[in-house]
């Protein structure tokens, strides 16, 4: 397939199942038993992948720290599709985990050419606001990637491991491409990275939820973050067959090897740059220990960031969603009313004619109110499998969806801007202003 995912441009996927194939992407259905109070979008298969998810689940079962990480670029109106990152975010944080978002401001002035102040406008008053409306609690950490040192810090270092021939080969970058473009990919890095930094606790497990187009920036910070590591654990077997676990310095002293040597129970033999462990049943604790020594040696010691991968919403007429096409979608802010009059215009999974619907039956994978519903604005399960019997049987016409998901289109809204209003009070509590 050679399938090329750009993050800064419009995807549609036609066969999500070719993400496993091509980029190794697993299918999350293999980590949702594991998982106490999944969120509806995770029962629901709208969660279709994963990147290392058993990671999470385990800190969630085991009270383990972890975090969530994800970020939006100030670029225009806050709609939907934002509010599906943004409330499995505030889920994360609800199970426990340290919560960040960034506003990726610098690559907004890097691919968009927004300016500084505008990025910052639309920032607070689009996402922000709404991120806090939606639930997100004070307690996480909110910030604009011109603004973090050490987000700029870091995406300093780990320039140092990139090169341009692996961001064209994951990005499609060319000669044509700012240094500045390329400079927002690794701060991307940086941003995904930086919760494992000592002041946020030191390494551990942090998920980025995101649809299927921001792959290319998990590939290239699971990368940047295995090179950061001075070192590295690797299971070997001996000429008999036996297992043991070989680490490997890429870039620790052999004054910290010999640190290692010492720490380690059991049977251990060092050599230059690398110390054999004989008869470890414990890797975790192996694990952990190694991780100490590369941080008292000054190191990073990175988790490989994990991830989970959702659909993405349709267009209301279908096809794609796109900004530039104000009919397409939803935005959190706009009126009440004029989004339900969207929603009564939108296209759906229904039949020619009444009779062919009765005999028939919808096709509600084909139709964007349905998904309205599923994906926003049907909680019970009992209720969504009523409505999409109904639909499939012949029992339920078009307009009467159409009707619910206005009427509760509405309402949301006008719930939500409420809120947005109560959250205007409330930027400070999260150390931001407006104007």
């Amino acid at each position: 397939m050679n399938m090329k995912i750009d993050p800064w441009s419009a995807l549609i996927i036609e066969d999500y199942s070719k993400l496993f194939e091509e980029f190794g992407i697993l299918p999350f259905d293999n980590v949702l038993s594991e998982i106490p109070n999944p969120h509806r979008y995770m029962r629901r298969k709208v969660i279709f992948g994963h990147r290392d998810y058993d990671m999470i689940a385990d800190a969630m079962n085991n009270s383990k720290p972890f975090s969530v990480m994800s970020g939006f670029m100030p670029s225009g109106k806050i709609h939907l599709g934002h509010k599906m990152v943004m409330e499995e975010i505030i889920w994360h944080q609800q199970q426990g985990a340290d919560a960040f978002v960034g506003i990726a401001d610098r690559e907004a002035h890097a691919v968009r050419g927004i300016s500084w102040e505008r990025c910052r406008d639309i920032g607070i008053e689009e996402y922000i606001i709404s991120l806090i409306a939606l639930g997100f609690e004070p307690k996480g950490h909110i910030y604009f990637q011109s603004d973090s040192q050490q987000v700029k810090d870091l995406a300093f270092e780990l320039g140092s491991k990139a090169n341009f021939s692996e961001l064209s080969a994951i990005y499609g970058f060319t000669g044509e491409t700012s240094v500045s473009h390329m400079l927002s990919a690794v701060t991307q890095s940086a941003d995904i990275l930086h919760p494992q930094l000592e002041e946020y606790g030191g390494p551990k497990p942090t998920v980025i939820p995101v649809g299927a187009d921001q792959d290319p920036h998990i590939r290239l910070t699971r990368g940047l973050g295995n090179k950061m590591n001075m070192l590295k654990i690797e299971r070997r077997k001996d000429k008999e067959g036996n297992g043991y676990f070989s680490i490997r310095s890429k870039t620790a002293s052999q004054e910290s090897m010999k640190e290692l040597q010492e720490r380690i129970p059991g049977r251990t033999k060092l050599f230059e740059g690398h110390l054999d462990v004989q008869d470890c049943d414990n890797f975790d604790e192996l694990l952990r220990i190694v991780r100490e020594v590369e941080l008292r040696s000054g190191g990073y010691a990175f988790v490989p960031p994990c991830s989970t991968y959702h659909r993405f919403m349709s267009g209301l007429q279908g096809g794609k969603m796109s900004s530039s096409v104000p009919e397409s979608y939803i935005s959190l802010t706009e009126d009440p009313k004029e989004a339900a009059k969207k929603v009564k215009r939108a296209k759906t999974g229904g039949r020619m004619t009444l009779e062919e619907q009765k005999k028939l039956g919808g096709e509600p994978g084909k139709c964007s109110v349905y998904e309205l519903l599923m994906f926003h604005l049907v909680e019970d399960e009992e209720e969504l499998a009523l409505i999409y019997s109904e639909c499939v049987g012949g029992q339920k016409v078009c307009g009467n969806c159409k009707a619910l998901a206005a009427e509760r289109m509405e309402r949301f809204l006008r719930e939500h801007q409420e809120l947005r209003e109560h959250a205007k009070d409330r930027l400070e509590e999260y150390g931001l202003k407006r104007k």
